[in-house]
């Protein structure tokens, strides 16, 4: 089923279809129309909220069909106990998270494209091990060309950040740095050394004495997010990390075990938890309203529960490499047409040759 038709809908009622194809273990194509308020709760026949903002000249009709198609664009998200796994190597251990998501060109989310769209937090709890901040802080905030730092190396003991690696002035000198953690006031990760060491040697007390700080020996104006003010390293975690884009306001941070605990949240403007087809679901990310497009994959109306086949751990998802989960995991179509869909742990499935191949041949 390869041809697709586009169906605008200038009404509020609309009535729900669905169509999936299979063949062998890939998926060809899915769509479900519904609602497009992407909203099961707004009663037939109800005007959005916000109408009553309409442009000059627009009847009511016309502004109710223009939020409705804004409201389409969004995609509520939910997740809990997944390991998120984005570029970079990097894993985003998510406890809970709260949130929505939406498409910079205003069309489908696509999967395939994690530039394309924006995860925004509402309410989220997110820990980082010292091997993710190492990939993190290594292999992509400073990692660009004449960046002073290289060998840099991030571990977490005794509820501290420690930092080892290579600082260029004028030749590398190695070094180590223990910090703790904190945000600043516009919600940034604020990194505070408490003890430095360079050349073995005790850089604190050699910068005091001298009347230099690590502002006068570190100059990270290329890197993505981070700033040193004086003797702090600050990180704009919205900056700097990997696609797709997030914002929120990060409003607390701890080390707690071997990882850096961060929490965000919008006070007042905090959403809602929403209810879950599969209540039962210990790990699961949850998609709700606005359009998806993941593959050959194509859902309107999104109504979809990924649900993660080993419980008894956090559910290791790759946005990258996602089809590999979906093809040996299966789905149920729910009674209000609704998916939800099983998948196993990336490290339980081996890789295959093409993302979207129907005949690849898998490696022994």
């Amino acid at each position: 089923m390869h041809q697709r038709t586009l169906v605008r809908m200038q009404g509020w009622a609309v009535v729900g279809m669905a169509v999936l194809s299979m063949r062998g273990d890939s998926p060809r194509a899915f769509a479900a129309l519904g609602d497009l308020s992407g909203s099961r709760s707004t009663a037939s026949g109800s005007m959005p909220a916000d109408i009553a903002g309409r442009a000059p000249g627009e009847s009511r009709a016309q502004a109710g069909v223009r939020a409705a198609e804004g409201d389409a664009r969004r995609t509520q998200v939910q997740m809990r106990n997944v390991d998120f796994r984005i570029g970079h190597g990097v894993v985003l251990h998510i406890r809970h998270l709260r949130g929505s998501m939406r498409s910079h060109a205003g069309g489908p989310l696509v999967f395939d494209d994690p530039t394309s769209f924006t995860i925004r937090l509402a309410s989220a709890e997110v820990g980082m091990a010292g091997p993710d901040l190492t990939r993190l802080l290594a292999g992509y905030v400073f990692a660009y060309p004449g960046s002073p730092l290289k060998d840099l190396e991030l571990r977490i003991a005794n509820g501290q950040l420690v930092q080892t690696g290579k600082l260029r002035k004028g030749a590398w000198l190695p070094f180590t740095i223990r910090a703790t953690v904190g945000v600043t006031p516009d919600g940034r990760i604020r990194i505070h050394p408490v003890h430095t060491k360079v050349l073995g040697l005790n850089g604190g007390v050699i910068m005091k004495a001298f009347g230099l700080h690590l502002s006068s020996l570190l100059d990270v104006r290329g890197s993505r997010g981070a700033v040193v003010d004086r003797d702090d390293i600050l990180i704009d975690p919205a900056r700097a990390l990997p696609p797709p884009a997030i914002q929120g306001r990060l409003v607390g941070i701890r080390i707690e075990g071997d990882r850096m605990i961060q929490t965000f949240g919008l006070g007042r403007d905090s959403l809602p938890a929403l209810t879950v087809p599969d209540r039962r679901a210990r790990n699961y990310m949850f998609y709700r309203g606005g359009s998806l497009q993941f593959g050959k994959l194509v859902m309107l109306d999104a109504d979809m529960q990924i649900v993660d086949l080993d419980p008894g751990d956090p559910f290791a998802f790759d946005l990258s490499r996602y089809l590999d989960q979906l093809v040996p995991g299966y789905s149920k179509t729910l009674p209000d047409l609704g998916l939800e869909v099983f998948m196993k742990d990336i490290d339980d499935v081996p890789p295959r040759r093409s993302a979207l191949c129907d005949t690849c041949t898998r490696p022994p």
